[in-house]
């Protein structure tokens, strides 16, 4: 699989300092309806509702989704918050190589 070849933590850390983001379910949700965003991340841990919501216009909008192996501790983290999120939204992902994890 591709993603076993790229950092994931770091990419992430990447693409939240020069690309452009945003944090949270609601927001991947609102990006997921509207086709505006590149790739969509998930915490292993989202709420079942939200993944299911967020997967399904995902879909409709040829939007890849990455499962994050991590909680949304872990992804809070890994985009530098002291808070839980629970999904990150790329929009653009500047400098960093976080696509390679929309080839499936």
């Amino acid at each position: 699989m591709q993603s076993s070849k790229i950092d994931v933590n770091k990419q992430i850390q990447i693409a939240t300092r020069t690309g452009k983001i945003a944090l949270g379910a609601k927001e991947a949700l609102e990006s997921a309806k509207l086709a505006k965003a590149k790739l969509l991340i998930i915490a292993s841990n989202c709420p079942e509702s939200d993944r299911t919501d967020i997967m399904h216009y995902a879909k409709q909008s040829a939007i890849p989704v990455h499962i994050y192996a991590g909680t949304s501790i872990d992804l809070g983290s890994a985009c530098g918050k002291n808070f839980v999120v629970s999904a990150l939204t790329i929009k653009e992902p500047g400098d960093s190589e976080i696509m390679k994890l929309a080839v499936n």
